[in-house]
């Protein structure tokens, strides 16, 4: 197991390292969407709420195959988050990091412009968005592993040219998985996309902590 492998066990869903700080954030997480739910209760279009949902569930799905590679291997996982949080939820998943992206996916949509016929740069402006903040997730994660807050472990999954278009892959599937569920034709189509993303999520960590007793 890794030096950071173990850190990052330290404290792993231990409510006495909760800070005060996560309370505004939440709060700020909670005023977001309602300003969002009083917008689409005026204009009929969820899309917002869809995305921001869509990504965060992306995203927990990303970070439970994450820990299952950690527990498979008991070596690492494929990012390990062993740094200093308010809360630690997963070997690489922590309460400031689900924060940021259960409103990320609403950034990405309001990016957008309400008619979104738009190109830039000879690309739909909605694929063009998905691109550029992909890439900014990526850069932000470079910051993070040279400050040592994020661990690369494997070759395939560093600071390298191979490494790089893996990771970007990752945040690529979070915001066009945003961008596609806002495409469903119908509000129960939405909603049963999105039901489904977090069963398979939920079902994987039941099997992983309840049945396999797996710990990451």
């Amino acid at each position: 197991m890794t030096a950071a492998s173990e850190q990052a066990l330290q404290g792993l869903r231990d409510l006495s390292t909760l800070k005060w700080y996560v309370i505004p954030l939440l709060a700020i997480v909670f005023y977001i969407y309602t300003l969002e739910i009083q917008k689409a209760r005026k204009s009929g279009n969820w899309n917002a709420i869809f995305a921001g949902v869509t990504l965060f569930g992306i995203d927990f799905f990303h970070e439970t195959w994450n820990g299952w590679i950690f527990a498979c291997t008991r070596y690492s996982a494929f990012w390990t988050t062993p740094g200093e949080t308010a809360l630690r939820t997963m070997v690489g998943w922590n309460i400031e990091i689900m924060f940021m992206f259960s409103i990320a996916g609403i950034i990405y949509y309001n990016t957008i412009s309400e008619e979104n016929r738009g190109r830039i740069l000879k690309l739909p402006e909605s694929w063009f968005w998905v691109l550029v903040y992909a890439a900014f997730c990526v850069f932000i994660e470079c910051l993070l592993n040279l400050g040592g807050h994020l661990v690369w472990e494997y070759p395939w999954w560093r600071l390298s040219f191979g490494g790089i278009w893996l990771i970007f892959c990752a945040y690529f599937s979070l915001f066009a998985g945003a961008l596609l569920v806002t495409r469903l034709k119908t509000v129960k189509k939405k909603i049963a996309a999105i039901t489904a993303l977090y069963g398979i999520a939920v079902l994987m960590n039941l099997i992983a902590l309840g049945i396999l007793g797996w710990v990451y």
